[in-house]
């Protein structure tokens, strides 16, 4: 496989997590929410919110200090392993998890809380699945090593 080689997303993962997000405020617009999430939802909506920026932000900085391509059509360098890739396999993805249900807390959407599972199966099915064929076919015995150490998710 060269090293220009990009993963083959079938569905670009902030798609994959806004799409049921935006979904679920439609149906809130439209159809109302059949119960109110309280007012407990303000600060753990924010708190999530937050979690995404530090984390998200740890892993991004993380790609730049290792030199490697984050966005889809840049070419993969190397396989980080450390910060939060030591704890989960896709830490970036999760970020986007834990985004989407601070923001459907806030706003308030009981349905895009209802979709956040819908949005977890989309982006394997649309960026984890191709991305670890990708990574396998890559970097081989070292990302099955990986594999068994981390999990996909936490």
């Amino acid at each position: 496989m060269s090293d220009e080689a990009p993963v083959g997303f079938r569905l670009w993962p902030p798609v994959a997590v806004g799409l049921p997000l935006v979904v679920g405020w439609l149906v809130t617009l439209l159809a109302d929410d059949p119960v109110s999430l309280g007012s407990w939802r303000v600060p753990v909506g924010w708190v999530l919110v937050a979690f995404f920026a530090g984390w998200n932000g740890w892993a991004l900085w993380l790609f730049h200090r290792h030199s490697t391509g984050l966005l889809p059509g840049r070419p993969t360098y190397s396989m980080i392993e450390s910060g939060p890739y030591r704890l989960s396999r896709n830490p970036l993805y999760l970020g986007l998890l834990v985004l989407h249900a601070g923001l459907a807390l806030l706003a308030p959407s009981f349905w895009a809380l209802v979709l956040l599972p819908v949005a977890a199966l989309l982006l394997l099915w649309g960026a984890i699945l191709p991305e670890e064929r990708f990574l396998r076919a890559k970097f081989g015995a070292t990302y099955d090593d990986y594999t068994r150490r981390v999990r996909r998710w936490v």
